[in-house]
């Protein structure tokens, strides 16, 4: 039976809830919910005391949470999207972070934010940003953005049992996607990456939703006679450089795809270690796909305009590829 990314991750929560008393969810409205339902029953089944609502204040559900967790807990917060985790940085990145090595290890921070990002359709210039890329510049932390709803359930099940600071995001348009979970599913170690296809002739590096773009541009591209393997990052920080490398050594091309703009983004710092530490490898510069530079728009037309896709992929190996004309349809 097929059940949606919101349904398996709640289910990863109250198995988790169930598995150790020392998890707790809090955040705005959990109890009742939250903005997308998924903790949706967890109060009724687990008590108002393990599934806690606060005041409309990230700063403080963060400080709470990280609190609790040094004091023995593993909090589980939701900051209702990614853009107000602009409220909670000063608690995550100054001190959730940094509690490990300025306590020489004496101090643990099993803590997990789960937060949403990206664009699902109308929401806005505020509601519709991909930030990562600011959090994994913060030594102490680890970045998870899983791609379906399988691969959601076992990462969210690792973070939380990991014992350190994780920043979980899950894509807004993803909430929806549908996947049959093994009774026996994996739980993924964190900063491990997967090959989500095999391929031969470039190597597509993606992650959360650009996971399904890169997949359906692979579909296309093998309609043309090109072999596209697909990585899978899921974790952001720790980045996983050898699965990476092992896949450019057999391509010898890399296209990095992400829904964030390119200025500055993750594609950035991939393709610059890839040409640090691969270039002997490399048949053709590592090319970036991004959103461009702008606020995502209310209007549905003009998101669906700016935000990247398959297409914008597939140009982009044609043009890594040296195809003719590629290099004009990308810009």
């Amino acid at each position: 039976m097929q059940h949606t990314f919101i349904e398996i991750l709640r289910r990863a929560l109250d198995e988790e809830l169930a598995r150790d008393p020392a998890v707790h969810l809090l955040g705005e409205d959990v109890a009742a919910g939250g903005a997308f339902g998924v903790t949706r029953g967890l109060a009724q089944k687990h008590g108002i005391t393990r599934v806690r609502n606060t005041p409309i204040s990230e700063a403080a559900i963060t400080g709470l949470a990280t609190g609790a967790a040094l004091c023995g807990l593993k909090p589980v917060l939701e900051i209702m999207f990614i853009d107000f985790a602009t409220l909670s940085m000063d608690c995550l990145v100054n001190q959730t972070a940094k509690y490990r090595y300025m306590s020489g290890g004496q101090l643990v921070v099993p803590l997990v934010v789960r937060t949403q990002a990206g664009a699902a359709g109308g929401a806005a210039a505020q509601h519709s940003q991909s930030l990562e890329a600011w959090f994994i510049h913060v030594p102490g932390l680890i970045v998870v953005a899983p791609s379906t709803p399988a691969e959601a359930y076992g990462l969210l099940k690792s973070a939380i049992r990991l014992g350190e600071p994780v920043l979980f995001i899950e894509h807004k348009r993803l909430y929806t996607m549908k996947e049959e979970l093994p009774e026996d599913a994996e739980l993924p170690a964190i900063g491990s990456a997967r090959i989500a296809k095999s391929g031969t002739d470039v190597t597509l590096i993606a992650y959360s939703a650009m996971v399904q773009s890169a997949l359906d541009a692979a579909h296309k591209l093998a309609e043309a006679g090109i072999s596209a393997e697909v990585i899978d990052l899921r974790t952001l920080l720790p980045l996983d450089m050898p699965t990476i490398a092992a896949s450019v050594s057999k391509t010898h091309r890399a296209v990095v795809a992400h829904e964030a703009v390119r200025n500055g983004g993750v594609g950035a710092e991939i393709a610059a270690r890839i040409g640090a530490e691969l270039f002997d490898e490399l048949d053709a510069p590592v090319l970036r796909v991004g959103c461009s530079f702008a606020p995502i728009p209310f209007a549905p037309e003009l998101e669906r305009a700016l935000l990247p896709g398959s297409a914008d992929i597939v140009r982009a190996v044609r043009e890594t590829m040296g195809l003719d004309g590629a290099r004009e349809q990308r810009r």
